[in-house]
This record gives C-alpha cells, sequence and structure tokens, in this order.
C-alpha cells in the first residue's frame, strides 16, 4: 500500500486546515493508520493515530485541537487541525502503523513519501 498526504499550506494562528491521507488500497492488514509530523530541528513524531476499530490517539499538544478520522470504503483518513499554532508549523505525513515491542503504535512502511508542509505564522 502507498499513502499520500495532502491539504497542508500556510494559516495564521487560530486557524483551521484539513490534511487527507489517501491509500493506494485497504489498509486493514494494519493496526491502524498515523499523522506523524516534523518540525524544524526535530524528529518525526506521531502525533494522532486512529485504529482498525476507529479509536482515535492524540499526542497531549493537540489532543483537544486535532481531529483524526476515517472512511474505510474510500480509504482515506483525515486529520482536522482547529486553532493551529505556530508550533504545529512542520511537514505532515501519514503511514499505516504496527504495534513495537513496547505495545506502541510505530510507523509500518519505511517509505514516506513528500509529505505535505503546514505554516502557521502571523
Amino acid at each position: 500500500v502507498q499513502l499520500q498526504a495532502s491539504g497542508g499550506g500556510f494559516v495564521q494562528p487560530g486557524g483551521s486546515l484539513r490534511l487527507s491521507c489517501a491509500a493506494s488500497g485497504s489498509t486493514a492488514t494494519f493496526r491502524g493508520v498515523g499523522w506523524f509530523r516534523q518540525a524544524p530541528g526535530h524528529g518525526r513524531e506521531l502525533i494522532a493515530a486512529i485504529g482498525n476499530d476507529g479509536t482515535p490517539t492524540y499526542i497531549r499538544s493537540v489532543r483537544d485541537r486535532f481531529t483524526i478520522s476515517r472512511d474505510n470504503d474510500k480509504n482515506i483518513v483525515w486529520l482536522q487541525m482547529d486553532g493551529l499554532e505556530p508550533e504545529d508549523t512542520a511537514k505532515y505525513w501519514c503511514n499505516v502503523l504496527k504495534v513495537g515491542w513496547g505495545g506502541n503504535y510505530e510507523p509500518a512502511l519505511d517509505r514516506w513519501g513528500q509529505g505535505t508542509l503546514v505554516t502557521v505564522s502571523s
């Protein structure tokens, strides 16, 4: 399966964007789909995930502002981002997920695609 993220752009603080992750096929054989981001000077981190049962998880800094959802029939996962802050400026990717030895979600595919850039600035 291949995944393509889109929907990024430039937005002022407090604004909203909706990112889309289109999969080339079913992601049902994986544990879920996650959104990752990498801010300048930082490593890539998983910020939101949605399991195959639809259960969402978020990191603390986005929990009350971002919403992850999915349409299994269309093989699309969205990330609705509201209340954007300059600290959300980053490149965003999606990836299918596996569960690692520690019981946490990890990216299942080594290939990442181009991602989509989100810039939050006044």
